[in-house]
């Protein structure tokens, strides 16, 4: 008695040696109100958003990429890996039965255990038992494994609505880039054209000695430089079908089945100020908050670490020396009863774990306060982006108005002798800058309206039928 009450002193001075980190969480998730989330809720959005264009070629890149997509593909397998895992975990609450059997041809020592006439001889030895193993979940470890599955599931599941999303926003903001170097084409042709003009006109003019020979070499210059910027406008058209085929999961053979996009100017209808539901909006906040749930699960699964783990055990079968006697009623054998395992020393290893875990769960919440920061960011940005660009493109129209009006009283007044060619060639230069500078304001602004419907989530919906599934309740991180 003595010794044993020694040696668990010993264990106690040991164990208080440890040292463990603290235990308690320190991090607290953010709320809308924290971030200024206040204003009107956003729109419904349709979970094919993209339809709003009216092209069906987009609407069928979009289908092809979410079906062929290598990067979604990849996401999706991982929601399968942790629906198997959420079906594993959920097995262990259930009893489990499993048989064994074995039969060894063994020579057996005459000085041991095993009495003549089988001492000293060679036998068959063999077994055939069925075994029922039962953990009694009496402190509720294997449900909070159970929900820590279920959350990572969620998780995964919403990390690859957030792909769907995110890839059906880099589609539709290809085909706008795609669009836009169409746009881009018509003005380099119409550029081409307008200098082919001038330059014959300038020649004319050469030998009608109305010029000299320097006006017509610079508009060869300058029609030449406009044929350049023709080659760079079809380069540019074959480099963004190049990306819509990689997006859509398709090679070198898809680029000629892409047309010219036909999209409508005016669609999707977007909020002007900070909706106050944006957090529920967004995937990939709601998949940072499901890991809250899963780290919270996995802490209390190192809590209940702790306590007793008790198991209920059962086996029946059949043991016996030699082959004829195995599955005679005498050979039978089983048994069952509890099987406990406490803890009672072990160098501070489960207080470490439970730090751990608590560890865990502080960075899950901070990885869920950065994700809120940046949705609230992500969204600020693109309304501004979006209102600016707005206000340029009511600009650059008054702009090209202007400048078509210019060059048309230029090239009139120079047919009639009465203006210089430099003239018509800066009022040229100014019209061919401002329509390139509208076709890039437009497309920036379609793109633009793409950013903002990505910021605020696209067409996720946590409340949804079905999504609803693959959401966790929110639970507030209380310091325990």
């Amino acid at each position: 008695m003595k010794q044993v009450l020694a040696l668990a002193v010993c264990s106690l001075c040991l164990a208080g040696c440890v040292s463990a980190p603290p235990t308690t969480p320190s991090q607290i998730a953010l709320t809308p109100e924290a971030v200024g989330l206040r204003a009107a809720a956003t729109p419904a959005i349709s979970d094919s958003w993209w339809t709003g264009f009216g092209d069906p070629q987009l609407d069928g890149l979009v289908t092809q990429a979410l079906s062929r997509n290598p990067s979604l593909q990849v996401a999706l397998a991982r929601m399968r890996a942790a629906e198997a895992g959420l079906s594993a975990a959920r097995a262990a609450t259930y009893p489990q039965l499993s048989a064994d059997g074995q039969e060894q041809r063994q020579r057996l020592s005459s000085k041991y255990i095993i009495p003549p006439p089988y001492g000293g001889t060679t036998q068959w030895l063999g077994t055939v038992q069925a075994n029922l193993t039962w953990s009694l979940d009496f402190w509720g470890r294997q449900s909070a494994m159970v929900e820590q599955a279920r959350a990572l599931g969620a998780a995964s599941a919403l990390d690859a609505t957030a792909a769907r999303l995110a890839l059906s926003g880099a589609v539709t903001s290809s085909y706008i880039a795609l669009s836009r170097a169409y746009v881009l084409r018509d003005v380099a042709q119409d550029a081409v054209s307008q200098r082919a003009q001038t330059l014959a006109l300038t020649t004319s003019r050469v030998k009608s000695g109305l010029e000299n020979r320097a006006a017509q070499t610079q508009a060869e210059a300058l029609l030449a430089i406009e044929r350049q910027s023709l080659i760079n406008a079809d380069g540019t058209i074959a480099l963004a079908k190049h990306q819509l085929a990689l997006l859509a999961g398709r090679g070198a053979d898809f680029y000629a089945q892409i047309s010219r996009p036909v999209l409508k100017g005016d669609a999707l209808t977007l909020p002007a100020t900070l909706p106050a539901d944006l957090l529920a909006r967004r995937a990939d906040v709601q998949a940072a908050r499901a890991r809250i749930d899963a780290a919270m699960a996995g802490r209390e699964v190192a809590r209940t670490a702790f306590y007793p783990d008790i198991n209920l055990a059962a086996f029946a079968g059949w043991a016996a020396v030699g082959l004829a006697p195995m599955f005679g009623a005498s050979a039978a054998t089983y048994g069952a009863g509890p099987a406990i395992h406490l803890p009672i020393f072990d160098a501070g290893k489960l207080r470490a774990d439970y730090a751990g875990a608590t560890a865990e769960l502080d960075a899950a919440v901070g990885d869920y306060n950065t994700a809120v920061l940046a949705a609230v960011k992500d969204t600020a940005d693109a309304l501004t982006q979006l209102r600016t660009i707005e206000h340029l493109a009511v600009e650059e129209r008054v702009a090209l108005g202007a400048s078509q009006e210019s060059f048309r009283l230029a090239q009139s007044r120079y047919r009639s002798g009465l203006e210089r060619q430099q003239t018509v060639l800066d009022a040229q230069a100014v019209l061919l800058a401002a329509r390139r500078t509208l076709a890039t304001i437009d497309a920036d602004l379609a793109a633009q309206r793409v950013t903002l419907l990505m910021a605020l989530g696209g067409g996720f919906d946590a409340a949804h039928p079905s999504t609803a599934d693959m959401t966790s309740s929110v639970r507030t991180v209380s310091h325990e």
